[in-house]
């Protein structure tokens, strides 16, 4: 059973002041909570007698107090879903890095992305692409927005989020490391060479990568479209990060185009 004060708690998540504040975050469903838990304690855990019944390995490790056995009703209640999948979990935010460090291997970079969805979908990308750190402008959406955590599956517990400077990171990085980005004046991402690190560069839904940002980009990139007319006038940036990942990737592994 929930108490009002647990229901009050939980809904207020929905908003950034209030995740801040208590440095928490919601996760909802089987399979995303169920990733979570193997990277997190909970703080709090709200379940159906279905799922505690299918999932002892993980109630037995669960903080003490921190389990309540709810009815479909109740998880109903306090969901962010329009259709909740019998668990609902508060994790803690993991500690923002003071230090930060430089880009290794393949990075992404997130350059105001403001669509909850799309930025769920380029983590779970990233964790497909074995991408482990995104670097993100600071007013790029918040990760820990439940619909960003929905949208990202479970993949959220395996990829570095890092909220900074992005014109700083760049400048602090050797002149001869790569910083793609992919543009409307670059070059043909398919007839470019590609290294196999480097920081690769997304932007604005709506205006593409910062005039600051774009100053930074040494490796301009662009995803051709093959219609002559009559095309769409652009990608998803959650699309276009994944045709540059994949090609990213299949460079690496020197398989055929």
């Amino acid at each position: 059973m929930i108490s009002r004060n647990q229901l009050k708690f939980v809904r207020q998540l929905d908003q950034k002041k209030y995740r801040k504040r208590e440095g928490v975050f919601v996760a909802e469903g089987i399979k995303v909570v169920g990733d979570l838990l193997a990277h997190f304690s909970p703080r709090m855990l709200f379940a159906t007698e279905e799922w505690t019944d299918a999932n002892h390995h993980a109630t037995e490790k669960l903080p003490q107090g921190s389990l309540s056995i709810v009815t479909e009703e109740e998880l109903q209640r306090l969901s962010f879903q329009q259709h909740p999948q019998q668990v609902l979990a508060v994790f803690p935010i993991p500690q923002p890095v003071e230090d930060i460090q430089m880009p290794t291997g393949l990075s992404l970079a997130l350059d105001g992305i403001q669509d909850p969805g799309n930025l769920g979908t380029i983590i779970r990308i990233a964790d497909w692409f074995g991408i482990r750190d995104i670097y993100c402008s600071e007013d790029t959406v918040d990760a820990w927005n439940p619909k960003v955590v929905q949208a990202t599956m479970g993949s959220i517990a395996r990829v570095n989020i890092i909220y900074c400077d992005l014109p700083r990171l760049i400048d602090s990085l050797p002149e001869s490391f790569p910083v793609y980005g992919t543009l409307l004046d670059g070059e043909d991402i398919y007839q470019q060479e590609l290294s196999e690190e480097g920081l690769i560069v997304m932007g604005n839904e709506g205006n593409g990568i910062s005039e600051v940002v774009r100053a930074r980009i040494n490796r301009r990139l662009l995803i051709p479209h093959f219609r002559k007319e009559d095309t769409a006038e652009s990608l998803n940036v959650a699309i276009a990060t994944a045709i540059t990942c994949s090609e990213f990737r299949r460079r690496s592994l020197n398989l055929p185009a």
